[in-house]
């Protein structure tokens, strides 16, 4: 019984762990421009399509169901992920903004960070490796 009992308490660790994934924004290691919160927000939000060394930004989103973007939303955006897709639905509609693309996995988005120095994402950070840079949000 007391084994069963651990297997119960690892299995719920680590399924808690993957519903609080925590993002870490991350950039071209090359990219050198001064990024706050507010830019990224500003960035993945439609409402900034710069750098602020006036490179142009590519933002891209992991899936809607990912908990890492569920984490990004809430915490870097302020908003739900049902706040965030009502907005670039409200957008789209209008004619203002088509939302940043969405790309399957973490691994998604290091290729394509490493491979293009105006793309700006988020992984898992447990995900990092050295093909790209993270963004001190403090």
């Amino acid at each position: 019984m007391m084994k069963l009992l651990g297997y119960t308490l690892l299995l719920t660790a680590i399924f808690c762990s993957q519903a609080f994934a925590k993002s870490v924004v991350v950039v071209h290691p090359d990219n050198t421009a001064s990024i706050s919160a507010k830019d990224v927000q500003r960035i993945f939000l439609g409402k900034e399509k710069k750098f602020s060394t006036g490179d142009e930004t590519i933002p891209v989103n992991l899936p809607a169901d990912n908990a890492t973007r569920t984490n990004f939303d809430d915490a870097v955006l302020g908003r739900s992920t049902a706040q965030v897709a009502a907005y670039w639905a409200k957008l789209v509609f209008t004619g203002k903004g088509i939302p940043p693309k969405e790309l399957n996995s973490d691994a998604d988005v290091i290729n394509l960070i490493k491979s293009n120095k105006s793309v700006i994402g988020y992984i898992d950070e447990s995900a990092v490796t050295g093909d790209v840079k993270v963004v001190s949000l403090n």
